[in-house]
């Protein structure tokens, strides 16, 4: 892991997915992360928990506000697209160089058809460094000015699910609008952590927070439903301690994908109020998609070229009489009953219903039988 010893709670749930991604794209990865719990653990001055491997590589991070970080990462990938262009055409000037050796030319055709290849263009670039530092020509020199650019980025937005769902989400919706490959992280601990535990639009009905003392009242909002009906987005539903494998896959497909991409993770926060402590934040993970209060699903555009359904529900059947024992199981249900004895048992009732109306909604998806439309399908290939 390119990301270590953080600052965050003890049994943190965001942490381990941000350390994951580090474990996959780490050496070439470039975080824009909004304000918020993730910005502190994640750039607390003078440390941070990001560090580099043995050759010297690991991520590069940067943080802006939360109404504004997918724009943000949006500038970086810009600002990167453009940097790749102006070596791109230096390493067409390598072609036509008199004293560059065949070798290096070769390299350098390799590099322009393979460039957007991750793995391939670090292959490349490894061994045309040192044989571009050795010609010394001028040709060479304009492209090792930019040898940093030779290995495709892994660019990835991080927030929470105030930044993502509420204040930051024109920006969401106007990043995943662009077309541009792009991965946004979305930690969902489905309140406001890092300033006190207000409610935000992930708060589910009936969880108590601060703007919600008597449980919240409104059904929580389906942000990864919502990017879908782009139909170019790769979205996932992720929770790493209730299916490890899903998870993983979720996040190499979402990287893989040319285009814009969207996780969004369940994280269990310390604001939660967890009965079993959290020590056992990952099992809370498992015990939330077992019992149906949260669902695991991916959405891949690329599927639907194959002539398949695009969408995947992960999860299996849930046993729905386990719900509100979960639900009894953080404080931030529970306080309800402490409270409004009169109102829990409608407020969890409510919850359940919902939790159903969705996993119903997905599994609808599902199971839509799906097949490309030849004038559709042309479209798309233009």
């Amino acid at each position: 892991p390119l990301c270590e010893f953080s600052g965050a709670c003890s049994g943190c749930g965001e942490t381990p997915y941000v350390k994951l991604i580090t474990q996959l794209f780490g050496d070439r990865e470039i975080v824009a992360n909004a304000t918020g719990c993730s910005s502190i653990y994640s750039g607390s001055v003078p440390s941070t928990p990001y560090t580099k491997d043995e050759n010297g590589r690991g991520p590069a991070w940067a943080n802006s506000l939360f109404e504004d970080f997918c724009e943000f990462g949006l500038g970086m990938n810009i600002a990167n697209e453009k940097m790749r262009e102006r070596l791109d055409a230096a390493m067409r000037g390598v072609l036509d160089c008199p004293v560059c050796s065949e070798e290096i030319k070769a390299l350098a055709t390799n590099w322009l058809d393979e460039k957007n290849d991750a793995a391939k263009s670090r292959e490349i670039a490894d061994k045309l460094v040192p044989l571009m530092e050795a010609c010394g020509c001028d040709a060479c020199k304009k492209v090792l000015e930019l040898k940093h650019f030779l290995v495709k980025r892994s660019q990835w937005i991080i927030g929470g699910d105030g930044a993502s769902y509420d204040i930051g989400f024109g920006g969401l919706d106007h990043v995943i609008a662009s077309g541009k490959d792009v991965n946004i992280l979305v930690l969902d601990t489905e309140v406001y952590s890092n300033t006190g535990g207000q409610a935000s639009k992930a708060t589910p009905i009936g969880a108590i927070a601060k703007f919600a003392a008597a449980g919240k009242r409104i059904r929580k909002k389906d942000l990864g439903l919502i990017a879908t009906t782009y139909g170019y987005v790769y979205v996932a539903q992720i929770a790493m301690g209730a299916d490890q494998a899903q998870t993983l896959k979720a996040i190499r497909e979402a990287e893989a994908y040319d285009g814009p991409s969207l996780i969004i993770a369940y994280a269990p926060c310390i604001n939660h109020g967890i009965k079993a402590g959290m020590g056992k934040a990952q099992q809370e993970e498992a015990n939330a998609v077992a019992c149906g209060y949260w669902q695991l699903w991916r959405y891949n555009p690329a599927a639907e070229l194959e002539g398949k359904n695009p969408f995947t529900l992960d999860s299996k059947e849930p046993n729905w009489d386990a719900f509100e024992d979960f639900l009894k199981g953080e404080v931030r249900y529970a306080s309800v009953m402490k409270q409004y004895p009169a109102e829990a048992q409608e407020l969890f009732q409510a919850a359940k219903a919902n939790a159903k109306w969705r996993y119903n909604n997905y599994r609808r998806l599902a199971q839509q039988q799906w097949g490309v439309d030849p004038e559709v399908e042309t479209l798309e290939n233009k």
